[in-house]
């Protein structure tokens, strides 16, 4: 597959790929650290939410390479497109970024670079501090940008007990994201089967919203009352599983109620690239 070829699920067969799409598509400011194969150094590199000026990569002046998700990048490919930034940062001298990406049509994918034996875990940041590496890279310039940054995140947190599940304090709203990796078609039927008994939201006050398709997965929203929390769904996260698993094994057809909660929750349904 070139570089310019739509890939729809860039990042399927790592076993990172949750969080991954989290960096991209959820979370204002968090990270993990991932290891490149033997066959390419083997050196670690932190995936970033975020890089200083949506750079795609970074050369760290500590040597620290970093990858920016949620940079814009050129072509149709998010794995090639990452992969090619990190190789060109590898190849930089230490202080240096990827501002202008370039993907050859032969460029490799992340799944093609990656060691994905390693478990990894994504932390959620407070602030975006994590860009530094405590090595003189704090100068006046470079903290102005760090409280504009700062000023702009929004509250979020991985939800103990619910994996791969995100809370985020919106401002008037507070939200529930939880990536799944099943195939749509079963996730659709699953909330519609507890939508369509009324069992689709997760504690008083609120409300499954939607879902949304963000690089091949699916992740379901719900609206959270001021103050609910991240430790509020903690509270409810095992019977919310258990309901959620529940309904996604049930091989059962939808009932007409199901038919009709289901046609209300894809019409809702948005796509993210």
């Amino acid at each position: 597959m070139a570089s310019h070829t739509l890939n729809p699920r860039p990042f399927a067969g790592l076993s990172c790929e949750r969080e991954l799409v989290a960096l991209r598509e959820l979370l204002p400011a968090a990270s993990m650290t991932l290891r490149l194969n033997k066959e390419h150094g083997g050196r670690e590199v932190v995936f970033a939410s975020v890089l200083p000026a949506l750079w795609p990569a970074l050369h760290r002046k500590d040597g620290t390479l970093m990858v920016g998700m949620q940079a814009t990048v050129p072509g149709g490919d998010l794995s090639r497109a990452f992969a090619a930034a990190l190789l060109e940062a590898a190849e930089l001298e230490a202080g240096q970024a990827v501002t202008h990406l370039q993907i050859p049509d032969d460029a490799p994918t992340l799944q093609e670079i990656l060691d994905d034996s390693a478990p990894v875990e994504l932390t959620v940041h407070e602030t975006f501090d994590f860009w530094l590496d405590g090595e003189g890279e704090r100068t006046e310039d470079m903290s102005a940008a760090l409280q504009e940054a700062n000023d702009t995140i929004m509250p979020s947190r991985a939800v103990a007990g619910l994996e791969h599940a995100y809370w985020v304090d919106a401002g008037s709203k507070e939200h529930l994201r939880w990536v799944r990796s099943e195939d749509e078609e079963r996730v659709v039927d699953a909330i519609a089967r507890l939508h369509a008994r009324r069992e689709s939201g997760i504690g008083e006050g609120t409300r499954f919203v939607g879902m949304f398709r963000a690089e091949g997965l699916t992740i379901p929203v719900w609206d959270l009352p001021k103050g609910f929390g991240a430790d509020g769904v903690s509270a409810v996260a095992d019977e919310l599983r258990e309901r959620f698993e529940a309904a996604l094994a049930c091989e059962d057809d939808l009932t007409v109620m199901e038919r009709r909660a289901r046609g209300g929750i894809v019409a809702r349904q948005v796509t993210l690239r």
